[in-house]
């Protein structure tokens, strides 16, 4: 894992000095409004619809132990005791003072942690795929890539004022597990026919109002050219995006507007005045930067391996646990292990200072001290040997966060909705809690199989439901509070964008219509085939029999 030298420490201490300055002179009325809006906005502070928000940082989901803890502390300290996992990747805390946040940022600090380009218009955290490094079916760890990124694009002065807020996400498998496709810019790391290794280049995607799939730009790019690329695409972007009109400024307008075609001659143009010079990566700072992310010391495979078959017979819901939030690991002996952070009780994404706490010591204990938060907003444990396995799930009973539920209709993402965000129009943390309470059956989940629900409060789409295979959009229409249903969506490499079922349904109706929809997967599904799998073969004809052919309560 990449640590601060002492020119990143000084940076970030300097920023903490600056901001609490600015808060002190804001509260003493030397600073208007107006322009401490703009100051907050660059160390990741909201003001929310209760409270402010802080959004703190966590590049590319990678954690230390001791990170965890410190948020774990500055929930108690600064918070009401617990912090919200985003699907970028990030920690926010709903609950700060205005007064306070400067010491957090001070704590921050400490554990080498920041709020910097968390919000505003500028180059966000880079994310990627949570199993970087560890799958066994990746071409390359995706980690340094991101990290490289990151200093690049911290405070990249050219690139502080963008015309809005710019996405990375970076893809290193055939399996796509970043949503590449609904960034900003998107990169693939595959090997061509000649067998190098480098980057195929996606621009343009993004959800919320205009939600469009990326496209590629460039279908190879050498890796010791990608920084100087992707300055190429933030210059033309930054020059030729809308500053007439929020809504259609980023650069998904821009790419369609000119087309990807005529997008990428202008980025190509741009790039030959960069490709050679000093931006271009030299292989020793490659190397350098890979040898932050090499593996840990892993015990030999005939140690770490373990027959687990007695255990899945005494403990029958360790083997269901087993099945369903672990995956392969390209280590032999060492599994993947996904903690689902979607307790019945609390919000998708929540966790609370105890669950924290106690997820830094399994990390501790189980994988040596590192954790990943990842965009479905689960955490991961990335090296676990089988024969901890399962004092591993009996610990995360201990804390509540055993729920075997990873890839299931409970394991859903959810932004907070009306009940914290300012820009929300309907409620989605209501709609959660009602779909646990009626799909309570895991037997009924896990026979529905592989299903990703995804629920937003407003049109910005932070819930990503455009590329759910069942997408919830919480909207408002004389005074109430509707939703609306998108099927067939994806995020993975088969992306898609889901299509509206038809008109909006009232809330009490909408655990009703989820139901509905199952349904219909029950009966027509052949043998193995997935819920998304159906809704491209059948199309959308008996899914909206059943729901509006039965359904009256509907609010038009």
């Amino acid at each position: 894992m990449y640590a601060y030298n002492q020119y990143d420490q000084a940076l970030v201490d300097q920023r903490v000095d600056q901001y609490r300055d600015q808060t002190r002179r804001y509260l003493a009325g030397e600073i208007p409004e107006d322009e401490f809006r703009i100051l907050r906005l660059m160390n990741g502070l909201y003001i929310q619809r209760l409270a402010p928000m802080l959004r703190v940082a966590i590049p590319y989901g990678l954690m230390k132990s001791q990170q965890l803890r410190a948020m774990a502390e500055i929930s108690r300290v600064y918070d009401k005791g617990y912090g919200h996992f985003t699907p970028r990747q990030n920690m926010q805390f709903n609950w700060p003072t205005l007064e306070s946040v400067p010491d957090i940022l001070a704590d921050l600090a400490k554990v080498q942690m920041h709020a910097i380009q968390t919000s505003g218009a500028c180059i966000r955290n880079t994310t990627t795929d949570p199993f970087a490094g560890v799958s066994a079916d990746e071409i390359e760890d995706t980690r340094p890539w991101c990290e490289l990124i990151r200093q690049w694009s911290s405070l990249h002065p050219e690139f502080t004022y963008l015309p809005r807020k710019f996405k990375i996400a970076v893809s290193g498998s055939a399996s796509d597990r970043a949503a590449s496709q609904v960034h900003d810019v998107g990169l693939h790391l595959y090997r061509n026919d000649a067998g190098e290794v480098g980057f195929e280049v996606i621009v343009g995607g993004g959800l919320g109002r205009t939600p469009v799939i990326g496209k590629t730009v460039k279908k190879f790019l050498q890796p010791q050219e990608l920084l100087s690329y992707l300055e190429a695409v933030l210059r033309v972007y930054n020059l030729n995006g809308r500053r007439d009109n929020k809504y259609k400024a980023r650069i998904k307008i821009l790419v369609n507007a000119v087309g990807v075609d005529t997008f990428g001659e202008m980025v190509e143009a741009e790039w030959e005045q960069l490709k050679g010079g000093d931006l271009r990566l030299p292989w020793s700072e490659i190397d350098r930067v890979k040898g932050f992310f090499t593996g840990p010391d892993y015990l030999a495979a005939e140690h770490a391996e373990h027959d687990l078959s007695r255990a899945f017979s005494e403990y029958p819901q360790f083997a269901t646990w087993y099945r369903q939030n672990t995956r392969d690991h390209k280590q032999g002996g060492y599994r993947i292990v996904v903690v689902a952070l979607k307790n019945q009780l609390q919000a998708p994404g929540d966790v609370s200072h105890q669950q924290m706490d106690g997820m830094a010591a399994l990390a501790d204990e189980f994988s040596f001290g590192e954790l990943r938060s990842t965009h479905d907003q689960n955490l991961v444990l990335a090296d676990v040997a089988q024969r901890d396995l399962l004092a591993l799930w009996l610990k995360l009973q201990d804390i509540d966060l055993a729920r075997a539920n990873v890839g299931t209709l409970t394991d859903m993402i959810n932004c907070p909705g009306l009940d914290f965000c300012s820009l929300a129009n309907a409620e989605t943390l209501v709609l959660s809690r009602q779909i646990n309470e009626t799909f309570d059956d895991i037997d009924y989940q896990y026979d529905i199989g592989d299903i990703q629900l995804k629920i937003s409060g407003c049109i910005n789409a932070c819930g990503h439901h455009h590329v759910g295979h069942i997408g919830v959009l919480g909207v408002e229409k004389g005074g109430k509070q509707v939703y609306q249903f998108t099927l067939g969506g994806s995020a993975s490499e088969d992306a898609s964008l889901g299509k509206t079922l038809g008109r909006s349904i009232e809330q009490d109706q909408v655990v009703v219509v989820i139901g509905q929809i199952l349904d219909v997967y029950v009966e027509l599904r052949e043998t193995d085939e997935t819920f998304l799998q159906l809704v491209r073969r059948v199309g959308f004809a008996p899914f909206k029999e059943r729901v509006y052919g039965t359904h009256q309560r509907s609010a038009a």
